[in-house]
């Protein structure tokens, strides 16, 4: 057979073979988007709802109703010696990237000191704990998902001021399925 000819007919022959299915593609991919039922959203750096979480500036940029409930976010705004202990989440997994400044973090027992630009993924079920060294602040962006632990802060960030009621903060963080190591 002739290969001009073959590739010629063959590719006239693929073309409408393959016209409904380049059709039912473009409307998936239009339904999807579509479908989605999430609202676009600009956040600007001054926009979100900070909390004091126990010395942790936290300013949460998207939270589950922004995002169908899979993912919620927040800046990390940390003086030097505040930090989170070792804990373990079994609902939701975690990304820290450091913006600026220096963290201190272990996840599954393997320290490291994260800087500008790192990331750490810290998986649920596995301990992790992190704090900021240096002299000074640091800005990290923390991401969880799916969502739900922001409520959680919402509850930590209304405890009265001072030296935290472990107590009270291990019950409130356990409703959410963290515990302390």
């Amino acid at each position: 057979m002739d290969r001009k000819k073959f590739l010629k007919n063959t590719g006239i022959g693929l073309g409408i073979t393959m016209i409904p299915f380049i059709a039912q593609s473009k409307k998936l991919t239009s339904d999807s988007i579509q479908g989605s039922g999430l609202d676009p959203k600009i956040i600007k750096n001054e926009d979100g709802k900070v909390l004091n979480v126990l010395g942790d500036i936290q300013s949460h940029k998207l939270v589950g109703s922004d995002t169908n409930n899979q993912i919620v976010e927040w800046v990390d705004d940390v003086e030097p010696g505040v930090g989170i202990p070792p804990h373990i989440h079994t609902k939701e997994d975690e990304i820290f990237r450091v913006i600026k400044g220096q963290v201190e973090i272990m996840v599954d027992g393997k320290t490291t000191v994260l800087n500008e630009g790192d990331t750490a993924f810290a998986p649920k079920n596995v301990s992790h704990a992190w704090k900021v060294i240096g002299t000074e602040k640091a800005k990290m962006i923390t991401s969880a998902f799916p969502s739900g632990i922001e409520k959680m802060f919402g509850e930590l960030a209304n405890l009265p001021a001072g030296p935290p009621d472990f107590e009270k903060v291990a019950k409130i963080c356990g409703n959410q399925g963290i515990t302390f190591i």
